[in-house]
C-alpha cells in the first residue's frame, strides 16, 4: 500500500476519479518540490461553512501538521488564513509560527496585499491545503454551489506566478485544483464549477487533512525520520479547534468530527501512515 493509497482510502467524494490524471507518486513529487525549496514556507487555509456560519475542522489540523513537520527541519513557517480561520489557527500553531489575516477585500486591495505579504515574508514555497480558490467567474463557491465570496479573502493571489506550490484538496473547489479543472467536472460527485487556480503540485485524497498527512509522510520518508503527529496529539488539535467554534463539514455542526469521519475513523489514516513508515525503518 503506498501514501496516495492510504490518504485516497474511504473516499465518499469520488475525488480517487482524479488519480489517474495526477503522477502515481503525487505525494512524493509534492514532497520533493518542497524540499527543494528550503528557508520559508507560507501554509494557507481555513474553508468558511456557510450554513454554520463558522469555519471547519479540515484544513487548519493539516496546516499545523505540515508546519510542524518543515518547522522540525529547519524552515519558517508563516500561516496565512481569513478572519474566519484566523483564532483557530492561531492556536494549534506551535512555537514562534506567525498566523496572519489576509483580509477580505476587493480584488485590487487583495492583489496589493499579496504583493505585500510575498514581499515581506518571500517565502520559498506556497502550499494550500482545504483553501476555496476561484471558479472561473471569479467567485468562490462551496460543494453545493452555493456564493461564499462574502466570507473568503482572496488568497488566491499569493499563488499567481510562485515558482513552487502545493495545493491539497479533496472537493474539486480548493486551490491548487485549477491543475485539474477541466476533468472535474466530468466527475458526478464534485463540484461543477471547479477551482481555476494552479499550483506546481497537486495532492488529492479524501479529507484534505489526511492530504496534509500524507504530505509530511512523503517529506518523512526523503529525510528519513517519521515527522507525523502522534494520533493523541492530533485528536486534542480537532478537539481544540471544535471547542474553539470550528465545525464538521459534512453535519455543520460542533463535533469532534473531520468530514463525516469521527476522531477514531480520522485516526486510522495517521496510524496506517506511520505503520507504512516504521515498516520502511523510518524511525521517529
Amino acid at each position: 500500500m503506498s501514501i496516495e493509497d492510504i490518504i485516497l482510502d474511504r473516499d465518499q467524494r469520488g475525488v480517487a476519479e482524479l488519480r489517474p490524471h495526477l503522477p502515481a507518486d503525487f505525494c512524493n513529487q509534492a514532497a520533493a518540490l518542497v524540499l527543494e525549496n528550503p528557508g520559508t514556507a507560507m501554509i494557507v487555509t481555513g474553508f468558511y461553512i456557510l450554513a454554520a456560519g463558522a469555519t471547519e475542522t479540515d484544513g487548519p489540523p493539516g496546516a499545523a501538521v505540515i508546519g510542524n513537520a518543515l518547522r522540525s527541519i529547519g524552515y519558517e513557517v508563516v500561516y496565512v488564513t481569513d478572519r474566519h480561520t484566523s483564532p483557530v489557527m492561531s492556536a494549534i500553531a506551535a512555537g514562534d509560527a506567525r498566523t496572519i489575516e489576509f483580509p477580505i477585500a476587493d480584488a485590487r486591495a487583495s492583489r496589493a496585499f499579496a504583493e505585500q505579504l510575498l514581499a515581506e515574508v518571500n517565502p520559498t514555497v506556497l502550499i494550500a491545503i482545504e483553501r476555496c480558490g476561484f471558479t472561473d467567474e471569479g467567485l468562490y463557491r462551496n460543494m453545493l454551489g452555493k456564493d461564499i465570496s462574502d466570507y473568503n479573502a482572496k488568497t488566491d493571489y499569493l499563488f499567481t506566478g510562485h515558482p513552487a506550490s502545493v495545493g491539497i484538496g479533496d472537493g474539486g473547489n480548493e486551490v491548487g485544483m485549477g491543475n485539474l479543472a477541466s476533468v472535474i467536472p466530468s466527475v458526478p460527485t464534485l463540484v461543477r464549477l471547479p477551482c481555476v487556480t494552479r499550483t506546481t503540485k497537486l495532492v488529492i485524497s479524501s479529507v484534505s487533512n489526511w492530504g496534509g498527512y500524507g504530505l509530511v509522510a512523503a517529506i518523512s520518508r526523503r529525510k528519513g525520520r517519521d515527522l507525523l503527529p502522534s494520533v493523541e496529539a492530533e485528536r486534542e488539535m480537532v478537539k481544540r479547534i471544535v471547542d474553539l467554534g470550528a465545525v464538521d463539514g459534512m453535519s455543520q455542526q460542533t463535533q469532534y468530527m473531520v468530514d463525516g469521519f469521527s476522531l477514531e475513523e480520522n485516526s486510522q489514516t495517521l496510524r496506517a501512515l506511520h505503520k507504512l513508515l516504521a515498516e520502511e525503518d523510518v524511525s521517529p
